[in-house]
């Protein structure tokens, strides 16, 4: 599938979307997880109609994957646009342990009201979102101190919404990963792609990994050279680098051409491992040049 022209909405998507709109009125809070890789192209557009109203926090995972710097900045755009932030990596817990007391403060108005009335201790339930593939069953299992929900490197497994316990007064509505019907910026489509939201059998991973490589050519060169072990010039295009890397990995086939399909295999897989370094592919909205 060309990439300009991606769009990517099975059935469960539908059934998911219906599923929100029926629970949205018994949450406290949403959380929306969001990739700190893509903090706006995470993002699902049509949660701010589905959520309209409630509490909102925003939780940055793979922050370990992402350029600090921009992480910080990115933190700092959606607080500014009223949302509470946290920033996690759920591999490794950092950041997990705050994000009890997060939601707490969040919902402080909330509580205190429930408090007045004598209802100290109510549970207070928040629905969990995020696209697939943005680490949001790793992010619920380490909240909760347990394996509870299902957590692989490919979209689409969480199928069934599920209660995950986190405390005495805090729970968590899992609930499957949920994107959007099309995407208008075609450049969002990609960055999904990149990470790993769209599986890779629906797309041209050649041409992916080749927009790949030009961004971070662009953007990040140094990285390139020190993982492929290649001079990245002015004037590389994607195409010229996946080669050169290719070549520099011994993956050739007759004739002593680049097999480029395996290289871009390889750095797709070595992107969305963090083995290739911490990147973030865009910039908040008022200084986005990128």
């Amino acid at each position: 599938m060309q990439l300009e022209h991606l769009s990517w909405f099975p059935g469960h998507m539908t059934k998911t979307r219906r599923m929100i709109e029926a629970e949205i009125g018994g949450m406290d809070a949403v959380c929306e997880i969001v990739d700190a890789r893509i903090p706006l192209s995470s993002r699902n557009p049509d949660l701010d109609e589905l959520t309209a109203g409630k509490p909102r926090m925003v939780v940055l995972a793979h922050v370990d994957q992402a350029d600090p710097e921009l992480t910080k900045r990115w933190a700092a755009w959606f607080r500014a646009q009223g949302l509470a932030t946290l920033e996690v990596d759920a591999r490794t817990g950092v950041g997990v342990r705050q994000f009890a007391p997060a939601v707490r403060a969040l919902l402080k108005d909330k509580l205190a009201a429930y408090e007045a009335k004598g209802q100290v201790g109510r549970v207070m339930r928040l629905m969990v979102l995020g696209i697939p593939n943005v680490g949001k069953s790793s992010f619920i299992n380490q909240v909760a101190g347990r394996k509870t929900a299902r957590a692989e490197d490919r979209p689409g497994v969480t199928r069934a919404k599920q209660w995950v316990p986190v405390d005495k007064t805090l729970e968590l509505l899992d609930t499957p990963g949920i994107l959007w019907p099309r995407f208008d910026d075609p450049a969002v489509g990609v960055r999904l792609a990149f990470t790993g939201a769209i599986r890779d059998e629906v797309l041209d991973v050649e041409d992916l990994a080749m927009r790949l490589m030009e961004y971070l050519g662009a953007h990040y060169p140094d990285a390139l050279s020190a993982r492929y072990k290649i001079l990245v010039e002015d004037g590389d295009d994607g195409w010229t680098l996946l080669n050169k890397a290719g070549r520099r990995r011994g993956l050739l086939i007759s004739g002593g051409e680049v097999d480029t399909e395996r290289m871009s295999r390889v750095l797709l897989d070595e992107f969305r491992s963090g083995k290739l370094g911490r990147f973030t592919l865009e910039t908040p909205p008022e200084d986005d040049h990128a």
